[in-house]
């Protein structure tokens, strides 16, 4: 009588296969158990997006800044002004007469020209918006 082999770990196919199969073949074999990996990639997923959304949102914000200093920028360099602007020194841009904005050194309250705001010219040769007639300050 030929011995049979025990079915638990013995299959036709593939033989002895107790490494390959997801429990346990004998009685003080550990537990073998499967991660629930969903959860985790779930989490993982919901985390990635939280942070890209808190990254895109930061960029746009700066996007934003950036594109108003340009505006700004671009509407004082256009402006009108016969003197060559000194770095840290504050002026004031006003609209004239003929509707085209100058620069000049004079305050709102010493004369009376429309009003558009106060800057000042920065160490990289920038234009900073101090204060504008549009703003509540």
């Amino acid at each position: 009588m030929t011995k049979k082999p025990d079915n638990i770990v013995h299959s036709e196919e593939d033989g002895y296969n107790a490494k390959l199969l997801p429990y346990a073949t004998t009685v003080g074999a550990p537990v073998i158990k499967i991660d629930d990996v969903v959860n985790w990639k779930v989490k993982g997923i919901h985390n990635v997006n939280k942070d890209i959304a808190s990254k895109f949102d930061e960029l746009k914000q700066e996007y934003q800044k950036l594109v108003k200093e340009f505006q700004w920028n671009e509407l004082v360099y256009s402006a009108k002004f016969s003197f060559e602007p000194v770095v840290g020194e504050i002026y004031y841009v006003y609209i004239g007469k003929d509707g085209q904005e100058f620069l000049s050194l004079i305050g709102p309250k010493e004369w009376n020209q429309e009003y558009v705001a106060t800057t000042k010219l920065n160490s990289e040769r920038k234009w900073i918006l101090l204060h504008s007639a549009d703003s509540d300050e």
